[in-house]
């Protein structure tokens, strides 16, 4: 993509800025209604018909445990999480830095293989949390 540089420091900014606003406001919101407590978010659909523990269950309880720096907690509530927590943040940090600077808007296009590789990780990590060896996996 070309650079940027003809338009505003401000208006470059904006876009990123209102993604990290969305995002601080929904993990102030997970921060805030505790998913620990019954009621307040609905169960996962796989899990209430199947029994079984889909990649993204744990997710508001990571969230939880990381919006109140629980590491530890949110990585045993879901570790696959806690790695998008992060993978999202270093991509929000190069988005500011280039939007900053006037560069262009880093791409999140990656090519089949690594695709076919994030899905298969995430089965793996479903299929693992749901088997006895992988209980410290489990929510």
């Amino acid at each position: 993509a070309a650079p940027v540089r003809g338009r505003s420091r401000l208006r470059r900014l904006a876009r990123p800025g209102l993604t990290l606003a969305a995002a601080g406001l929904a993990f102030a919101y997970v921060g805030t209604v505790d998913p620990n407590e019954p009621g307040h978010y609905p169960v996962c659909p796989l899990f209430r018909v199947t029994g079984i523990l889909c990649p993204g269950c744990g997710g508001l309880r990571s969230a939880h445990a990381f919006a109140h720096g629980d590491l530890t907690t949110a990585l045993g509530a879901n570790a696959l999480a806690v790695a998008g927590y992060f993978a999202f943040a270093g991509f929000m940090i190069l988005w500011l830095v280039r939007a900053y600077r006037g560069g262009p808007t880093p791409r999140f296009a990656l090519r089949p293989p690594y695709w076919w590789a994030l899905g298969t990780l995430a089965l793996v990590f479903a299929v693992v949390r749901n088997l006895p060896f992988g209980a410290a996996l489990a929510p």
